[in-house]
């Protein structure tokens, strides 16, 4: 196979900033090959009402139209049922659940879900997405840390599957055999987005390797594998969410006795030839269209297009060195490999 076409890329799960960072990084979005990105609201301040995601759609749009995206409001005390129905008349698609404290811009998240099950039942009822950032917050006393929180918040995903079975859920960003086996187990309105870098590592890559770290930490080699597996499977309810997370090269590389380096890994400049390279590697190149579109675009909802050439991407097998940075305006990013080489690069797009 020397080529391959890919039907409507889409990335269920990637962030965009704010200001030169987000002039930078977001016609990444279709650099990379992605033609649809699913919009995380973890701004300052986040998006936490209807006009606030409606502005913001307006800003990636003026800074690239050829890709649709789906904004999300950032789940907070202050959101309510009426809004909640706003959102969704507006085109919201979603709410994120950032627990407190555990990645970037997390310090607003929740930490009890029951005063929310008022707006639950209202996104159960108009049809709207709840999407988990899946990790309760580390705690000493309760032996919880970054190893293990993922695990650790699976029964808080087992209770709000029981109390709102209707209600689609989807757990972001899984790094653990544990969350494959329990999303498989709860049934059709609940998913899972995998990013590409956890297919890639473990936990040997990131420690003492600032540039690997992201949250949720990559786990164990076993967990890699069940990653793998569930894609080699062809799961439909397992797809690409590439929580492509850009920083400032400095925020990624130092660290002081006060803060400890930034959490997220950047692929959207290289999302789609990187995901090919890496399902190639263990034998799920042909699963490439349903992970990377058909999945992520059935749950949700959103058809695959099929009347304009603009939305199949093609991609040329051909060694490809990652760039080492890019830079816009005075903001710079690294991507994830940078001076690595993939076996894959986009060759008809747009």
């Amino acid at each position: 196979m020397t080529t391959i076409s890919v039907s409507s890329p889409a990335d269920f799960h990637v962030h965009l900033r704010q200001g030169a960072l987000s002039a930078l990084v977001t016609p990444h979005v279709r650099l990379g090959g992605s033609t649809l990105a699913y919009v995380m609201p973890n701004l300052k301040p986040p998006v936490t009402t209807t006009e606030h995601a409606l502005a913001y759609k307006a800003e990636l749009e003026n800074l690239d139209p050829t890709v649709t995206y789906l904004m999300t409001l950032y789940l907070s005390p202050t959101l309510t049922p009426e809004e909640i129905r706003k959102a969704k008349n507006a085109g919201v698609i979603g709410v994120k659940s950032y627990p407190r404290g555990v990645t970037t811009n997390s310090d607003g998240g929740i930490e009890s879900y029951e005063q929310y099950y008022p707006v639950f039942a209202a996104m159960e009822e108009v049809g709207m997405v709840l999407n988990l950032h899946g990790e309760v917050p580390s705690d000493a006393a309760s032996n919880i840390h970054i190893i293990n929180a993922e695990p650790s918040f699976l029964p808080h995903l087992r209770e709000l599957h029981a109390r709102f079975p209707k209600l689609r859920i989807v757990l972001e960003h899984a790094t653990t055999r544990q969350a494959v086996e329990a999303v498989k187990a709860l049934g059709p309105t609940v998913a899972c987005t995998i990013t590409p870098h956890h297919l890639a590592l473990t936990i040997d890559d990131w420690a003492g390797q600032s540039w690997n770290f992201c949250k949720p930490v990559a786990k164990f080699p076993d967990d890699r594998e069940a990653l793998r597996e569930v894609i080699r499977e062809g799961h439909p309810r397992f797809f690409l969410g590439s929580d492509s997370a850009p920083h400032s090269p400095e925020a990624k590389s130092c660290s002081t006795p006060e803060h400890g380096c930034a959490a997220g890994i950047y692929t959207s400049p290289i999302l789609l030839p990187l995901t090919a390279h890496l399902l190639e590697s263990f034998g799920a190149l042909h699963r490439l269209e349903g992970f990377v579109s058909e999945f992520g675009r059935n749950f949700y909802g959103v058809p695959i297009t099929t009347t304009s050439s603009s939305e199949k991407v093609v991609l040329r097998r051909i060694d490809r060195v990652i760039a080492k940075d890019w830079t816009k305006g005075g903001a710079s990013v690294t991507p994830f490999w940078a001076g690595k080489t993939l076996n894959w690069e986009i060759v008809q797009d747009r």
